[in-house]
């Protein structure tokens, strides 16, 4: 039988996700449901990840999102 490969996520990668996910439940608490936040940093995810490498703080990078809609498009 063969053996399933486990694919294991870097730290850098592991910490970009853990951010959003922050980011995800400071937009919820601004109105988003969960979905609707997930979806938007799925759909938006490389500028989200810009966000982050530009050390913006979660809750930097939702007030962004909501402030500018145009700028993550």
């Amino acid at each position: 039988m063969a053996k399933k490969k486990t694919e294991e996520i870097d730290a850098e990668t592991m910490a970009v996700i853990e951010w959003c996910i922050e980011v995800e439940g400071h937009l919820v608490a601004a109105g988003a449901t969960q979905a609707q936040a997930q979806d938007h940093i799925e759909e938006h995810v490389e500028w989200f990840t810009d966000l982050f490498y530009d050390g913006l703080t979660p809750e930097q990078a939702a007030k962004e999102a909501l402030n500018d809609p145009e700028e993550n498009t």
